[in-house]
């Protein structure tokens, strides 16, 4: 029976007549986390085991009896063109290598080179294989529209197309190892992302989240891989570090952007080498928990401003999402306002208030720097001085500042003006402004002129003027 905890997601076949060879670099394999394997010494075997297993890769020697493995790769990439075939060989052919990579082997590796090769080389074919099937995944899940998971998202409060996009993505992913890389602005839900990432990866163990911003590099060590007693001064009994605690699970590492040069040089060899030493061990401990990272800064432009490796930003973002903001989620205002309202009720013990007609208004054209956790916030601090039967919306004016103006989208848009077009008179503008402003608000004069930063009086007046006054 597979279970949760067998990697790769597909079965690696291996084949050879010589069992020793077969028995070694399975331990081998297995040292490394490569624990999904089949074994054949049978060469006339292997086509029944594939069409039996859940195979995705296979590793053939090349000479055998009954069948040799340049047949055999023959036979498998014209019936199982999906799975991928390594050749190993007990001789440096040339010929018979190129041979069989023009036949479909994703590489030659002979018997009595270095074992790390040989290893390194089946790793890059399962990160291969792996690739593979999750595009093939997110074309097919893209195409159908559709969440195989729902319940893993049941925490996430939308109705948002690109954020139903960020989930077909993680379930396409969901069986990989690799670390993913959670990107947005403060507040945008990094962390529920992640916890959804990992219920779909049907983890054994718990996931353990660590904020890594202003963690020096020795608590960050500690912290990561924990300690023998006497390691240092005060380490009187041994700790346990967070990736042990995460085994068989998730570790999520939070601000990831803020981790110290020295951090990233210590997190790089720990996703390269899939090993660690616990501080004051010489002895290695596997890492057996998959890797999730987030940061609310640009990590491309940080790298090539030197303050992040170029080696660590490309290892995180083989697998990479980015969350948007809720300025551009308005559609979930409405979703979240009654979630929170609700959560807040309960919470405070009061009813769910009647919501002002202008409330919806007035939020559709705030900015929201601080995203879904400033919505939360805001609707608890208004839920705790609700008193009577209507919500305040005294509270949200003065809690969003909307005394003056507040833009209400990304300032980094498309210009107000092109050069082909003529520009418009000041009063032509201001007619335009004063349109967009009631459209905005949604016929509402009052929300209308606080986004202009004029009164109300004013504003009626420049209606009645353009004759736009309803």
């Amino acid at each position: 029976m597979i279970t949760n905890n067998r990697y790769p997601s597909f079965g690696v076949l291996l084949v050879d007549d010589e069992a020793p060879f077969l028995r070694s670099l399975s331990i081998a394999l297995e040292r490394q986390g490569i624990n999904h394997l089949y074994r054949c010494t049978d060469s006339r075997e292997v086509m029944a085991t594939i069409a039996r297993e859940p195979i995705g890769l296979v590793l053939l020697d090349l000479t055998m009896p009954h069948l040799s493995g340049e047949e055999l790769l023959a036979r498998i990439k014209e019936e199982h063109p999906d799975i991928g075939a390594i050749i190993i060989s007990g001789l440096n052919q040339l010929e018979t290598a190129v041979s069989c990579i023009r036949l479909g082997a994703y590489d030659y590796f002979v018997k009595t080179m270095e074992e790390d090769r040989l290893i390194g080389g089946i790793q890059r074919a399962i990160q291969a294989q792996e690739m593979r099937l999750e595009n093939q995944e997110m074309r097919r899940r893209f195409l159908t529209d559709t969440l195989e998971k729902p319940e893993a998202f049941a925490d996430i409060v939308t109705q948002d197309k690109s954020m139903r996009s960020v989930f077909q993505y993680l379930e396409a992913i969901a069986a990989s190892r690799q670390p993913v890389l959670i990107c947005g602005e403060s507040g945008v839900g990094k962390e529920l992302i992640a916890r959804a990432i990992h219920r779909l990866g049907s983890a054994e163990g718990p996931m353990v989240s660590v904020n890594v911003a202003g963690l020096d590099d020795n608590v960050f060590a500690d912290t990561l891989f924990g300690h023998h007693r006497g390691a240092f001064t005060g380490a009187d009994r041994a700790r346990a570090g967070m990736i042990e605690q995460a085994a068989g699970g998730t570790l999520f590492l939070d601000e990831i952007g803020d981790l110290s040069q020295a951090s990233q040089v210590k997190l790089l060899r720990l996703l390269q080498e899939g090993e660690y030493y616990p501080l004051g061990s010489d002895r290695p401990k596997r890492l057996r928990a998959r890797i999730l990272v987030a940061t609310h800064q640009d990590l491309a432009k940080k790298q090539q401003d030197g303050g992040f490796r170029k080696d660590l930003y490309y290892r995180l973002r083989i697998h990479q999402v980015e969350i948007p903001p809720l300025r551009r989620r308005k559609a979930d205002l409405p979703l979240l306002l009654a979630h929170f309202l609700a959560e807040a009720a309960e919470e405070l013990g009061k009813a769910v208030p009647t919501l002002p007609r202008e409330l919806q208004v007035l939020l559709a054209n705030y900015a929201f720097p601080g995203n879904v956790r400033e919505l939360r916030a805001l609707v608890f601090d208004a839920m705790s001085r609700h008193r009577s039967h209507m919500l305040s919306m005294e509270v949200f004016r003065q809690a969003l500042g909307q005394d003056s103006p507040t833009p209400a989208a990304d300032t980094a848009e498309q210009p107000l003006f092109t050069e082909v077009q003529p520009l418009p008179t000041l009063q032509q503008a201001g007619e335009l402004l004063v349109a967009e402003a009631m459209r905005r608000a949604q016929g509402n004069q009052s929300l209308a002129a606080r986004l202009l930063g004029i009164s109300q009086p004013a504003l009626s007046k420049r209606l009645k003027k353009s004759g736009g006054e309803d």
